[in-house]
């Protein structure tokens, strides 16, 4: 293990101390990887960083978070790290008997599914691909788009008081029209091969409008919180929080664990959808257990032998053998993986391969054309058609084998995924 520090200024009164830290230097030389991990020392917590390169807005959130008097041992900042609303996405917080909307995410329950089936990916045909794709779009929603009718009540979340959940009891019967459906932004279905050649199908979706709706109604409870007891967190860093002592948090709990559950029957229902299209093109199609992985929630945790609800905005839970997914940008590889249970982490690794330019600046930025003859050269089946669609150009993300690569103690990966087809939301 060697250590490298050094010293850089990256704002007013706040002094910083990189360490670089390289694990596994046998391993680095003959792959000529150099995996880095930085520990930004702060005048209150550290900032660990599995990334080299991160934008001057991103840490400045982190600071903030590291700021936070309730944040306990240190802020974790994933390989896919990029500036978010509040927190950066990518970004990983433990909190001590707190919970901040805005550090969850609006998406409350954004995540990924995926199904390994049994039919070789080499057999099909690309009039087979273009069949499942069309059916696909006839039975999934895209975009804004809903249902036209309501979907079956009891694939909702169980178990749960609607009368004491607000925001769920509001917006219950306008959701069950948008369970089952995709989307937009960068939410996405796939057809995959492995690299053992079969054919995978993957999903990656939200709670929809619940999500949002619940985020952003707590947040305001929490603003006013923190003003009416004179809370040292300013408004500026938009990280009002609800003590646990509240009903507030309680209530947010609550609701979000309701947008997580419903974020999975949603994407259970497309995957069940797809699966019957893909059934309704090929033949004797066996299907493996659906993965599911969230990356947007907080969940009560022991870390550190203490008990810490950790926040995960864009990064996802890496237990020692857990089973999670890691997509790439359209175009590039996807990877299942299992947990390695990293404690500095939080037992956390990177939701994706994270953006490097913004959604404005991808479609000001990059040739429309250019990135389409990408796609087609690789004989994938796509969705960039306007200029408008460069916004989820694989150019305006980052190299996901490199984040791949800055997270190696975090994951080991178990499947790579490339892709045959995607429709995007």
């Amino acid at each position: 293990m060697i250590y490298i520090a050094s010293k850089i200024d990256i704002g007013d009164n706040v002094l910083i101390s990189p360490i670089v830290r390289i694990d596994n230097c046998k391993k680095i030389v003959e792959k000529n990887i150099q995996i880095m991990q930085r520990i930004i020392t702060t005048e209150t917590l550290p900032i660990k960083l599995w990334l080299e390169d991160v934008e001057d807005g991103a840490i400045k959130q982190a600071q903030n978070l590291a700021n936070l008097p309730f944040a306990f041992g240190h802020i974790c900042l994933m390989p896919d790290t990029h500036q978010g609303y509040g927190m950066p996405i990518g970004g990983v917080m433990a909190a001590d008997n707190v919970i901040v909307p805005n550090a969850v995410g609006v998406d409350i329950g954004c995540g990924m599914c995926a199904v390994k089936t049994n039919i070789e990916a080499d057999t099909l045909v690309r009039e087979q691909i273009t069949q499942i794709m069309s059916g696909i779009r006839e039975l999934v929603p895209l975009g804004f788009a809903h249902h036209k009718e309501r979907q079956d009540e009891t694939l909702m979340p169980q178990g749960y008081n609607l009368d004491e959940l607000v925001i769920v009891k509001r917006e219950y019967l306008a959701a069950l029209k948008q369970l089952g459906t995709l989307g937009g932004g960068n939410h996405f279905i796939e057809l995959q091969r492995s690299d053992d050649g079969f054919l995978w199908i993957m999903v990656h979706s939200g709670s929809r409008n619940f999500g949002l709706q619940v985020a952003e109604y707590y947040n305001k409870k929490a603003k006013k919180l923190n003003e009416q007891y004179y809370s040292t967190v300013t408004s500026k860093v938009d990280l009002a929080f609800l003590p646990f002592e509240t009903e507030q948090a309680r209530l947010y709990y609550l609701e979000m664990k309701y947008c997580t559950e419903f974020a999975l029957a949603n994407r259970k229902l497309m995957m069940e959808r797809i699966q019957n299209v893909v059934s309704s093109v090929l033949y004797n199609v066996v299907y493996e257990p659906i993965i599911n992985i969230a990356h947007n929630y907080a969940a009560w945790e022991k870390h550190f032998d203490k008990k810490v609800i950790v926040h995960r905005k864009g990064a996802t839970s890496a237990k020692e053998g857990e089973i999670g997914i890691i997509p790439g940008s359209q175009g590039t590889k996807s990877y299942i993986v299992e947990g390695l249970g990293n404690p500095d982490s939080f037992m956390s690794c990177s939701h994706g391969a994270g953006r490097v330019m913004s959604r404005s600046a991808a479609i000001r930025n990059l040739n429309l054309e250019e990135e389409k003859r990408k796609l087609d050269e690789l004989g994938i089946i796509h969705s960039i058609r306007h200029k408008n669609d460069l916004e989820e150009a694989s150019s305006a993300y980052k190299d996901i084998s490199q984040v791949m690569a800055f997270q190696s103690d975090l994951v080991k990966i178990k499947t790579e995924l490339s892709p045959l087809a995607v429709i995007k939301g």
